[in-house]
């Protein structure tokens, strides 16, 4: 089905929804996969994250503040991510600048998550050397113990905001003639310009 102009809604955030959808009924492995590259002193980077939602008109996830993501977002709020859903053939790309979510709105999350992952995330200094698997698991244990009845929100942990400059929709058509349209907001105001790039 061709992605046109026309037919295309004049809000992304809506064809993104459509898109998303689209892909888990299909059947998507892990639909709300998608890569997140960021810039900072030790270079580039980009790894898998979760997508958490739409909030306020930014894209959502969340994370260790000390991560090298953390540590790239503290040096440059510049962020682009990437959603590929092979199952439907589509592909979104995203840029824009990133900010962090209150403290409130991180422990709700926080809080609606498994214990487990409660606990994986007050144990894991992510991106850190660590010496073996088993001390990271004695750690996890050492905390369950600890924190029997409430895991409390870590220090460096919680959300984050990207606020799209631009976002692009892909979508594979026959011999590479592929349709790509843009969605770039307007300085000062909450409007988009849709334009179409070559493939």
């Amino acid at each position: 089905m061709p992605l046109l102009e026309e037919e295309a809604p004049r809000d992304p955030f809506a064809l993104f929804d459509r898109w998303l959808q689209e892909a888990t009924a299909a059947g998507a492995l892990q639909p709300d996969a998608m890569a997140l590259a960021t810039s900072g002193e030790d270079g580039a980077s980009v790894r898998m994250v979760l997508f958490k939602g739409i909030r306020d008109g930014t894209f959502v996830f969340y994370s260790n503040y000390s991560s090298r993501k953390g540590r790239d977002l503290s040096h440059n709020r510049q962020a682009a991510l990437v959603f590929y859903w092979s199952v439907t053939r589509h592909q979104v790309r995203v840029s824009g600048t990133v900010r962090k979510l209150g403290r409130s709105a991180s422990q709700e999350y926080f809080g609606s998550r498994p214990r487990g992952a409660q606990l994986s995330a007050l144990a894991s200094r992510q991106s850190r050397v660590i010496r073996s698997r088993e001390v990271l698991e004695r750690k996890v244990v050492e905390l369950a113990v600890k924190h029997p009845d409430e895991v409390p929100l870590p220090k460096d942990w919680g959300g984050y905001a990207l606020l799209p400059t631009w976002i692009e929709f892909w979508e594979n058509r026959e011999d590479r003639l592929h349709d790509r349209l843009r969605y770039v907001r307007r300085p000062a105001s909450r409007a988009w310009r849709i334009e179409r790039l070559a493939p």
